[in-house]
């Protein structure tokens, strides 16, 4: 770590970092588990956090990375299969800018890295309730694209934000921006979906991630949740 620090970070060096197994990583267990990397780089000026949801953003994530020489940038993809996508020419992504992939109301999840089809799979299973959310794919954890967030919090009740990583990753740093900017002083509710605090022993990815409380499962309860408790501070 301070030989990130010292010797590219704080040098502003365009290093690249690609970073596999983000998140649980199944039968490779604790040890090889993607948990830590975004709140440990994340806090590190000069570094570029970016993280790719499906097959897709990886090709243009990589190429983005190959084209970006202003200083260190690291992106992270997790182990095991795409979405079965067909793949273009890649596409060089605008450094820390976010997409909405689905429109919706009340309440939005902003996702970061490949957690992006569980919320996709979610929000199918809400939409059947008659509960319609709106997704956006953060893309990068540093910097944040603030347009984005600004968007999100101002015409939602609600916001979620959901990461394959640890406690004081993403989230937090979406939860900082906010509390700095006053988004978070007129009654929106927030949550933010982690890792659990704790290491997760080898299994399944599956059976982890119904363990760490991060498939589509515990999203949707979630915003259900959510939904209960804007009825009761309403009532």
């Amino acid at each position: 770590y301070d030989q990130v620090v010292h010797d590219i970070a704080l040098q502003n060096l365009p290093v690249r970092f690609a970073i596999d197994r983000a998140g649980l990583v199944g039968a490779d267990g604790a040890t090889h588990a993607g948990s830590f990397d975004v709140a440990y780089l994340g806090c590190l000026p000069n570094m570029v956090v970016m993280a790719a949801s499906n097959e897709s953003e990886l090709q243009d994530m990589t190429a983005t990375m190959l084209g970006y020489d202003q200083g260190p940038i690291a992106l992270r993809y997790p182990r095991g299969e795409g979405w079965g996508l067909q793949l273009d020419e890649p596409k060089i992504i605008p450094i820390g800018k976010g997409r909405i992939v689905r429109a919706g109301e009340k309440i939005a999840i902003l996702s970061f890295g490949a957690r992006l089809a569980e919320v996709i799979k979610a929000a199918d299973q809400l939409a059947a309730e008659g509960i319609h959310i709106t997704i956006a794919d953060a893309r990068f954890a540093k910097p944040l694209d603030h347009d984005l967030i600004t968007d999100l919090a101002t015409k939602h009740d609600a916001l979620v934000t959901i990461e394959e990583g640890s406690v004081g990753g993403f989230g937090a740093l979406v939860l900082q921006h906010m509390a700095q900017n006053g988004l978070l002083d007129h009654g929106l509710k927030m949550r933010t979906m982690t890792l659990p605090d704790t290491y997760i022993d080898h299994d399944t990815q599956d059976k982890q991630y119904a363990e760490a409380q991060l498939n589509a499962e515990h999203i949707a309860q979630t915003v259900r949740d959510l939904l209960r408790s804007q009825k009761k501070a309403a009532a």
